[in-house]
């Protein structure tokens, strides 16, 4: 039996960050779930199943990811289903911080021995983050080559009042 990995986040939007690392991680495990995590206290630009297929929409011809989405604690998930590995990304000295700590609350909470493995961000995608494109966005600002163009194209959409 292979590794089995997760790899959860907001992703709204989906960024070309976010897109790398999960490629990146495909190539780590056997298989590599995105877990598109919902959360009831945000107000997210797309809704959580529009991030689910605009995520499918960019890994179709990768063989070894699935696409989730789940809500709550991402340790129960964890434990739910049979993961080995959690992966996250960093892209800088503060997220390492927020993420340590993190890893080792849900350390804690897994009911096996899951490893979180950290993956640094691509130096060309380091300064990107989704709320980032969301205010860039909205103040007319060109966020293209910062997120996949299907990404773009549901934003532009959106902006229009398309749904």
């Amino acid at each position: 039996m292979g590794k089995k990995a997760l790899y959860a986040g907001s992703f709204d939007p989906l960024t070309n960050g976010h897109l790398d690392l999960i490629y990146r991680a495909a190539n780590l495990c056997d298989e590599l779930v995105v877990g598109v995590i919902g959360n009831p206290q945000k107000i997210p630009y797309f809704s959580i199943e529009e991030r689910k297929w605009l995520i499918e929409q960019e890994i179709k011809d990768m063989q070894n990811i699935n696409v989730v989405t789940f809500s709550g604690l991402l340790a129960d998930y964890v434990n739910n289903n049979g993961f080995d590995i959690v992966v996250r990304g960093l892209r800088a000295t503060m997220d390492f911080e927020y993420e340590i700590q993190m890893a080792q609350m849900n350390a804690r909470l897994y009911k096996k021995n899951v490893e979180t493995i950290f993956l640094m961000t691509n130096p060309n995608y380091s300064f990107i983050s989704s709320s980032m494109i969301k205010e860039v966005f909205s103040l007319n600002g060109d966020v293209s080559g910062l997120v996949p163009e299907t990404v773009l194209n549901h934003m532009i959409l959106r902006k229009q009042g398309v749904k």
